[in-house]
Protein backbone atom coordinates (compact mmCIF):
# COMPACT_ATOMS: atom_id res chain seq x y z
CA UNK A 1 0.00 0.00 0.00
CA UNK A 2 2.96 2.29 -0.39
CA UNK A 3 3.95 4.54 -3.57
CA UNK A 4 1.65 2.44 -6.11
CA UNK A 5 -1.32 2.95 -4.30
CA UNK A 6 -0.41 6.33 -3.52
CA UNK A 7 0.54 7.08 -7.25
CA UNK A 8 -3.35 5.32 -8.36
CA UNK A 9 -4.75 7.75 -5.67
CA UNK A 10 -2.97 11.14 -7.02
CA UNK A 11 -4.13 10.57 -10.97
CA UNK A 12 -7.37 12.79 -11.73
CA UNK A 13 -10.31 10.74 -13.05
CA UNK A 14 -11.27 10.29 -16.33
CA UNK A 15 -12.36 13.38 -17.92
CA UNK A 16 -15.40 14.08 -20.66
CA UNK A 17 -14.97 16.85 -23.16
CA UNK A 18 -17.76 18.08 -24.53
CA UNK A 19 -18.28 20.60 -27.27
CA UNK A 20 -20.48 21.07 -30.52
CA UNK A 21 -21.52 17.56 -30.21
CA UNK A 22 -18.00 16.23 -30.08
CA UNK A 23 -17.18 14.14 -26.99
CA UNK A 24 -13.50 12.97 -25.58
CA UNK A 25 -13.01 11.09 -22.99
CA UNK A 26 -9.44 11.49 -21.44
CA UNK A 27 -7.82 9.15 -19.01
CA UNK A 28 -4.47 7.92 -17.74
CA UNK A 29 -2.90 4.86 -19.66
CA UNK A 30 -4.40 1.59 -18.53
CA UNK A 31 -2.74 -1.62 -17.97
CA UNK A 32 -3.55 -5.14 -18.26
CA UNK A 33 -4.35 -5.86 -14.71
CA UNK A 34 -6.57 -2.75 -14.91
CA UNK A 35 -8.09 -3.09 -18.49
CA UNK A 36 -11.70 -4.52 -17.35
CA UNK A 37 -12.18 -2.09 -15.37
CA UNK A 38 -11.28 0.63 -17.76
CA UNK A 39 -13.31 -0.59 -19.92
CA UNK A 40 -16.28 -0.16 -17.75
CA UNK A 41 -15.58 3.20 -17.55
CA UNK A 42 -15.74 3.28 -21.44
CA UNK A 43 -18.85 1.77 -21.64
CA UNK A 44 -20.40 4.29 -19.52
CA UNK A 45 -18.96 7.30 -21.68
CA UNK A 46 -20.45 5.04 -24.68
CA UNK A 47 -16.56 5.47 -26.59
CA UNK A 48 -16.18 3.89 -29.71
CA UNK A 49 -12.51 3.99 -30.38
CA UNK A 50 -9.12 5.01 -27.82
CA UNK A 51 -6.23 6.39 -29.20
CA UNK A 52 -2.86 5.78 -27.88
CA UNK A 53 -0.64 8.72 -27.99
CA UNK A 54 1.84 6.95 -25.80
CA UNK A 55 4.07 3.52 -25.80
CA UNK A 56 1.32 0.59 -25.96
CA UNK A 57 1.75 -1.03 -22.49
CA UNK A 58 -1.43 -3.54 -22.61
CA UNK A 59 -3.09 -5.53 -24.45
CA UNK A 60 -6.07 -4.55 -26.84
CA UNK A 61 -8.05 -7.58 -27.08
CA UNK A 62 -10.21 -6.99 -24.81
CA UNK A 63 -11.01 -3.81 -26.07
CA UNK A 64 -11.61 -5.23 -29.34
CA UNK A 65 -13.75 -8.13 -28.17
CA UNK A 66 -16.46 -5.21 -27.16
CA UNK A 67 -16.32 -3.34 -29.99
CA UNK A 68 -13.93 -0.63 -29.24
CA UNK A 69 -11.42 0.13 -31.95
CA UNK A 70 -7.69 1.09 -31.00
CA UNK A 71 -5.95 3.26 -32.60
CA UNK A 72 -1.96 4.23 -31.46
CA UNK A 73 -0.93 7.36 -32.51
CA UNK A 74 2.60 7.76 -30.33
CA UNK A 75 4.81 11.06 -30.08
CA UNK A 76 7.28 11.60 -27.93
CA UNK A 77 6.17 12.66 -23.84
CA UNK A 78 6.33 16.23 -22.71
CA UNK A 79 5.94 17.40 -26.57
CA UNK A 80 3.13 18.07 -28.85
CA UNK A 81 2.48 15.89 -32.19
CA UNK A 82 4.40 15.93 -35.31
CA UNK A 83 1.94 17.06 -38.27
CA UNK A 84 1.70 13.63 -39.61
CA UNK A 85 -0.05 12.23 -36.43
CA UNK A 86 -2.28 15.45 -36.41
CA UNK A 87 -3.34 14.28 -39.90
CA UNK A 88 -4.23 10.69 -38.59
CA UNK A 89 -5.77 11.98 -35.36
CA UNK A 90 -8.34 13.99 -37.17
CA UNK A 91 -8.62 11.03 -39.88
CA UNK A 92 -9.70 9.08 -36.47
CA UNK A 93 -11.81 11.56 -35.61
CA UNK A 94 -14.18 12.16 -38.60
CA UNK A 95 -14.24 8.48 -39.07
CA UNK A 96 -15.51 7.85 -35.27
CA UNK A 97 -18.11 10.84 -35.20
CA UNK A 98 -19.42 10.21 -38.60
CA UNK A 99 -20.28 6.78 -38.01
CA UNK A 100 -21.01 7.18 -34.23
CA UNK A 101 -22.26 10.36 -34.22
CA UNK A 102 -23.52 9.94 -30.30
CA UNK A 103 -19.94 8.41 -29.76
CA UNK A 104 -17.25 9.42 -27.36
CA UNK A 105 -13.16 9.28 -28.44
CA UNK A 106 -11.41 8.16 -25.66
CA UNK A 107 -7.63 9.18 -25.98
CA UNK A 108 -4.68 8.35 -23.14
CA UNK A 109 -1.00 9.14 -22.82
CA UNK A 110 0.42 7.81 -19.70
CA UNK A 111 -1.03 10.06 -16.87
CA UNK A 112 -3.73 11.72 -19.22
CA UNK A 113 -1.98 15.59 -18.42
CA UNK A 114 0.23 16.02 -21.74
CA UNK A 115 -0.23 14.63 -24.79
CA UNK A 116 -3.74 13.48 -24.41
CA UNK A 117 -4.90 16.93 -23.94
CA UNK A 118 -3.85 18.58 -26.37
CA UNK A 119 -5.00 16.24 -28.87
CA UNK A 120 -8.55 17.28 -27.54
CA UNK A 121 -7.26 20.78 -27.38
CA UNK A 122 -6.40 20.79 -31.22
CA UNK A 123 -9.94 19.20 -31.63
CA UNK A 124 -11.69 22.07 -29.73
CA UNK A 125 -9.30 24.88 -31.87
CA UNK A 126 -11.04 22.70 -35.10
CA UNK A 127 -14.49 23.58 -33.88
CA UNK A 128 -13.92 26.96 -33.06
CA UNK A 129 -12.36 27.33 -29.44
CA UNK A 130 -9.86 29.88 -29.07
CA UNK A 131 -6.50 27.91 -27.65
CA UNK A 132 -6.98 29.38 -24.47
CA UNK A 133 -10.58 29.04 -24.06
CA UNK A 134 -9.43 24.88 -25.31
CA UNK A 135 -7.37 25.02 -22.40
CA UNK A 136 -9.25 26.11 -19.95
CA UNK A 137 -11.86 23.76 -21.02
CA UNK A 138 -9.48 20.83 -20.55
CA UNK A 139 -7.58 22.34 -17.09
CA UNK A 140 -11.20 22.64 -15.96
CA UNK A 141 -11.43 18.91 -15.46
CA UNK A 142 -7.95 18.21 -15.35
CA UNK A 143 -5.72 20.25 -13.40
CA UNK A 144 -2.79 20.78 -14.41
CA UNK A 145 -2.59 19.66 -18.37
CA UNK A 146 -0.63 20.76 -20.74
CA UNK A 147 2.78 22.02 -20.45
CA UNK A 148 4.31 25.47 -21.42
CA UNK A 149 6.02 23.61 -24.40
CA UNK A 150 2.74 22.51 -25.64
CA UNK A 151 1.04 25.30 -24.77
CA UNK A 152 2.71 27.40 -26.83
CA UNK A 153 2.26 25.00 -29.76
CA UNK A 154 -1.29 25.28 -29.33
CA UNK A 155 -1.23 28.77 -29.30
CA UNK A 156 0.77 28.63 -33.04
CA UNK A 157 -1.74 26.18 -34.32
CA UNK A 158 -4.37 27.55 -37.23
CA UNK A 159 -7.46 25.59 -37.43
CA UNK A 160 -7.57 24.03 -41.27
CA UNK A 161 -11.88 23.44 -40.67
CA UNK A 162 -10.97 19.76 -40.16
CA UNK A 163 -14.03 18.82 -38.07
CA UNK A 164 -16.87 20.76 -39.89
CA UNK A 165 -18.39 17.53 -41.92
CA UNK A 166 -19.81 16.15 -38.60
CA UNK A 167 -22.86 13.13 -39.68
CA UNK A 168 -21.06 13.77 -43.21
CA UNK A 169 -22.74 17.47 -43.45
CA UNK A 170 -20.66 19.94 -45.17
CA UNK A 171 -21.25 23.23 -43.78
CA UNK A 172 -21.43 25.54 -46.71
CA UNK A 173 -21.09 29.47 -47.43
CA UNK A 174 -22.84 30.88 -49.88
CA UNK A 175 -22.49 34.88 -50.58
CA UNK A 176 -24.85 36.52 -52.59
Amino acid sequence: MTSAMRQKDIRPAPAEINYKGFRFLITDRPSDQSILMYIQELKKHKVTAVVRVCEPSYKTDELKNCSIAVFDLSYDDGTFPPNDIVEEWFKVLKTEFNHHPEGCVAVHCVAGLGRAPVMVALALIELGLKYEEAVELIREKRRGAINAKQLAYLEKYRPKSRLKSKNGRQNSCCVQ
